[in-house]
């Protein structure tokens, strides 16, 4: 029998209005980030008293300067060859340099290391102080040190190098397998030991990649340390700059901009095939093994040995292709790499004859003399950094719409945009600073308008490479029901770019940070001026305050980078 007692009903709840999402950390540190962006913006443009009109004025100036710099006086072939040599010997001695020093001093920054408890803060301590201050400020010091010519380059990549190698490959070396070094442990092997037999090998491909990569940023680096006096190309074209000869200087630029795009592309194909190799060699070799175990197993043998080919033993791994091909390259390598530090002349008078100058340096910067016109230098060059970053990444957003080929409205125009972007990224900061400075005068004006390019044209890349990567699905959806582009935009793809542009717009900001230091060498503001002046003057208690300043606004905004990307990505 049914029940037909009727049930009473809930009374009518009130209407909650419209829905709303609630504000989440994630919401509140993008929109905080945004707020953070457009007032240091506009406290840049106050700083600098950037306006419209000021601005139309200087890329007036700066249109004449290119003007009076056309056409090119290239150099002869034999100079040009000459200068290209030194500057490929600094980096390739500078990273060879620090490729070395890099190994031991990531092992032991890793969290897995075993050894004393104050060898791990050490490190970490030399790995940001490392990582934090420019090439051309290490530049500056070892001039002074060493003397003028390659061997001060050299170092000077090398030092800096350190800080990046050191702590990617430490961060590969926390994430490697542990169970291999329990085991050797387990026999009784040291810490060195340990680290040689089982986790270098692992992390080889990684360190190779990494390598890799700091080559391309040591390349591009060593084609301007000649400003300061450290050896390459960069020599001839402060010579020209300096004496207003600007056809030879146009020369030069055009020597470095395609020497650092010829470079940029052979360093991608061969980083790209080398990592390629080793890993598939790697996944092959470790297939094979468990296949030939598993066959031996379960024919009866259980170690799997009697799948191997007949008359080799069971530890023998030949001498096979891949294996040849690898080992041929590590030699070939290391004779690149001998040359280059012999090609640089490393006089043993000269060094030894350095330990003055490097005792003076050191007993010099104890202790720091910190002052307030050191930190408003140090306020104009994060303002200009800043700045300059948050109007990169503006104009870079809509140079990525443009060259994504989820977003692009014209296929040919992509093409179009990516080539301009390659060919403004491959030249250095440092010489859209010199050519400011020339076309506008000194002052923090020059250097924001090239952190500005620099940082547009470094957002597009990242930001386009983002939005290739989105999921198109929901962007294919909305357009199939009728959206408009712009609101297929909004609802489908923006959601999903928040945390990458968000991310990539941070690390935009510090490497503009970082450059602007350098910038004040040129005369183009910020604190890199005051640095050199110190140097020049003996004053290097000055020099170690400003060195403290750079590594801690340095360290403060890659600490807030990951903390953005810990909660957003």
């Amino acid at each position: 029998m049914v029940d037909t007692t009727p049930v009473a009903r809930a009374p009518a709840a009130a209407d909650p209005g419209p829905l709303r999402p609630p504000w989440s950390a994630r919401a509140l540190i993008a929109t905080g980030l945004l707020v953070a962006a457009v007032a240091v913006t506009w406290l840049t443009f106050w700083w600098i008293g950037l306006s419209p009109a000021s601005l139309a004025a200087g890329l007036d100036d700066t249109a004449r300067l290119l003007r009076r710099m056309w056409p090119p006086d290239l150099p002869g072939a034999g100079d040009v060859a000459g200068m290209v040599a030194e500057t490929l010997l600094i980096a390739v001695a500078g990273t060879g340099l620090a490729a070395l020093a890099s190994v031991p001093l990531a092992f032991t920054a890793a969290r897995t290391h075993r050894g004393p408890r104050w060898l791990r803060p050490a490190a970490r301590v030399a790995v940001v102080l490392t990582r934090a201050v420019p090439t051309l400020a290490f530049a500056i010091l070892f001039v002074r040190i060493f003397g003028l010519g390659p061997p001060a380059g050299a170092l000077a990549v090398a030092v800096h190098s350190v800080g990046m190698i050191a702590k990617l490959l430490a961060d590969v070396v926390e994430e490697a397998d542990p169970v291999p070094a329990e085991a050797a442990r387990a026999c009784g092997a040291g810490e060195v030991q340990v680290a040689v037999s089982t986790v270098l090998p692992r992390v080889f491909p990684a360190l190779t990649g990494i390598v890799l990569h700091r080559l391309d940023i040591n390349i591009r680096a060593s084609a301007v340390l000649g400003v300061v006096g450290a050896g390459g190309i960069g020599v001839a074209l402060q010579t020209a700059l300096g004496s207003l000869n600007y056809h030879r200087a146009a020369g030069i630029i055009c020597v470095i901009v395609v020497l650092v795009l010829l470079l940029e592309l052979l360093s991608v194909a061969v980083r790209r095939r080398t990592i390629r190799h080793l890993v598939r060699h790697g996944t092959i070799r470790r297939r094979a093994v468990r296949r030939r175990s598993r066959a031996g197993r379960s024919a009866g043998d259980p170690t799997g040995t009697a799948a191997l080919p007949a008359g080799r033993a069971p530890h023998d791994v030949g001498w096979d292709r891949g294996r040849v091909l690898r080992v041929a390259g590590a030699v070939a390598t290391g004779m690149v790499f001998l040359v280059s530090l012999w090609s640089l002349n490393p006089d043993p008078a000269r060094l030894s004859g350095a330990w003055p100058n490097l005792r003076s340096v050191l007993t010099g910067m104890w202790p720091p003399a910190f002052s307030g016109h050191l930190l408003m230098a140090v306020l104009e060059s994060l303002l200009m950094a800043l700045g300059a970053a948050a109007v990169g990444a503006a104009c870079g957003l809509v140079l990525a719409l443009l060259t994504a080929v989820t977003t692009t409205p014209w296929r040919p125009l992509s093409a179009v945009v990516r080539v301009l972007l390659v060919v403004v990224r491959g030249v250095p900061d440092l010489v859209y600073a010199l050519l400011f400075v020339a076309a506008l005068g000194l002052g923090p004006f020059a250097g924001f308008l090239a952190l500005w390019i620099s940082s547009t044209a470094l957002a597009a890349k990242f930001f386009a490479d983002s939005l290739e990567q989105l999921d198109p699905l929901p962007h294919e959806a909305l357009t199939s029901v009728g959206a408009r582009r712009w609101q297929a935009f909004a609802a489908g793809i923006w959601p999903q770019f928040v945390p990458s542009f968000t991310g990539n717009g941070l690390f935009v900001a510090d490497l503009a940070l970082r450059e602007s230091v350098v910038l004040g060498i040129a005369g183009a503001g910020g604190v890199g001026y005051l640095m050199q002046e110190s140097i020049a003057t003996l004053r290097y208690d000055t020099t170690a305050a400003i060195v403290i300043a750079i590594a801690v606004v340095v360290y403060a905004i890659e600490t807030l980078a990951r903390v953005a990307r810990r909660h957003l990505l």
